[in-house]
């Protein structure tokens, strides 16, 4: 089961999960330092204070990388790092450990994939509305320009946002996420002035010289539940409606922005009824729709529903009233995800036939289980069965014409895990928290076997 020859195989991290270093050389505070400061919004009180020290030990994770045989990093600018307070001057040191990275990196022959924005904003920003306010878009761009400006001379590979669904609708929606506001129609106008950031930050990095822009979303196909094992199900119409609308506003109220310049009609009903739509200017559209090359898609899970009639609008899915979110019948992770690997094919068929114009990156693929060092090894069998399942799946979905460039592993290296702490570990690289030594797990040894020929 070989992969084409130029297919990229690779690893991903984001800033805040594993940099720790929140207080060094002028990096300015983050909605994820407050957030995680405080009681009761993280498993265990954790914080992203220490992570996995990244900050002073990317060398030692860059030769991890190497003898992982890797083509690929992806890892995020802490915005912060950059502009303490989001806007104004940069902080030339926090620039300079960036520098670091990327020629670390390069010296090791591994392609740097730089994605500006995952998750950090600025607390100063929030502390002046946030993605609610619109000149956080503009703030967005500035910043962008400013990374550019430095790295730009070895990076080719650019992505503006990671997940803007996680970012408005889990941390304006139901608060679960940073900034842990609970309010639809400030995650609504927040997803819009998301989406004028990137397209805005994506129309300067192309007339700056960027190779490569990529918008990554968390994409899940949308089933019901018949159709989880069974992808020849029919669904009755009233659920058919109900899997059209929750697609709508998961994915399509991305994706059909940025390349087709439109919003789908749920999208902005369901504005209509939480707020409505004076966020969204004259001309928004036509700046969102920048030309990308790259949707990447980050898979964990299948989203299920069903028509439940009468029931009102989840708080993280504004527009879904009369929705029932569902279970899968499935196995699942560690963090109750079900496995369900052919629902990553059905989603990249489905993604290269809806948006043609654009290739397509799996840039975050993975899964946690309770993983044990034994004898300084991790056996870690479920892993290496997932991504193997996965792989299979990403194979069928190229052979069934997806435009598909390459695989990300999610993740390098165990974690802060967001809201839920440390006691989730999604790494291919085991790390001991109160040492930081780091394992490869045997799906880290597997990985690398892949990557050396090409293939399963």
């Amino acid at each position: 089961m070989i992969f084409p020859e130029e297919f990229v195989w690779g690893a991903a991290t984001a800033s805040y999960q594993i940099e720790g270093a929140v207080k060094e050389d002028g990096r300015g505070q983050s909605i994820w330092d407050t957030f995680s400061h405080t009681p009761g919004n993280v498993v265990d009180g954790d914080t992203g204070d220490v992570a996995c020290d990244h900050y002073h030990r990317y060398r030692e994770d860059v030769r991890l990388m190497r003898e992982l045989r890797l083509a690929a990093y992806r890892f995020s600018v802490a915005w912060p790092r950059v502009q303490p307070d989001g806007a104004g001057p940069v902080n030339p040191r926090g620039l300079a450990f960036y520098d670091r990275l990327v020629d670390e990196l390069l010296a090791a022959e591994i392609s740097p994939y730089v994605t500006l924005y995952h998750w950090d904003l600025p607390q100063a920003l929030e502390d002046r509305g946030g993605w609610t306010n619109r000149d956080t878009a503009y703030r967005f761009a500035d910043y962008a320009q400013a990374v550019h400006d430095r790295l730009g001379d070895r990076v080719g590979d650019w992505t503006t946002l990671n997940e803007p669904w996680v970012s408005a609708f889990l941390g304006y929606g139901n608060g679960v996420h940073a900034p842990g506001r609970r309010d639809p129609a400030g995650a609504l106008r927040s997803a819009h002035h998301l989406l004028l950031g990137h397209g805005l930050a994506a129309r300067r990095l192309r007339a700056s010289g960027a190779r490569s822009l990529m918008l990554v979303v968390n994409s899940s196909p949308v089933l019901t539940p018949a159709q989880v094992n069974d992808p020849s199900a029919v669904a009755g119409e009233a659920d058919a409606a109900v899997v059209d609308r929750v697609h709508a506003l998961l994915t399509r109220q991305f994706l059909d922005p940025a390349v087709h310049g439109t919003y789908p009609a749920e999208v902005l009903e369901a504005a209509a009824r939480n707020g409505g739509t004076d966020h969204v200017l004259d001309g928004d559209l036509a700046l969102i729709n920048a030309p990308i090359d790259l949707v990447g898609v980050n898979y964990y899970n299948p989203c299920v529903v069903e028509s439940g009639p009468g029931l009102p609008a989840d708080a993280a899915w504004p527009g879904s009233e009369g929705v029932r979110f569902a279970a899968a019948d499935a196995p699942t992770t560690a963090m109750g995800w079900p496995i369900v690997p052919d629902g990553l094919s059905r989603l990249l068929v489905r993604l290269s036939q809806d948006y043609p114009q654009v290739g397509l990156m799996v840039t975050e693929n993975g899964a946690a289980f309770d993983d044990v060092v034994e004898g300084g090894r991790v056996h870690d069998d479920e892993r290496v069965a997932y991504l193997e399942g996965h792989l299979r799946e990403v194979h069928r979905a190229i052979g069934a014409g997806a435009d598909l460039r390459g695989y990300l592993v999610w993740s390098l290296l165990d974690n802060f895990e967001w809201a839920e702490g440390y006691r989730r570990r999604f790494g291919i690289v085991h790390v001991d928290y109160a040492t930081q030594a780091r394992v490869l797990k045997d799906s880290a040894l597997w990985y690398r076997d892949v990557i050396a020929r090409n293939g399963l």
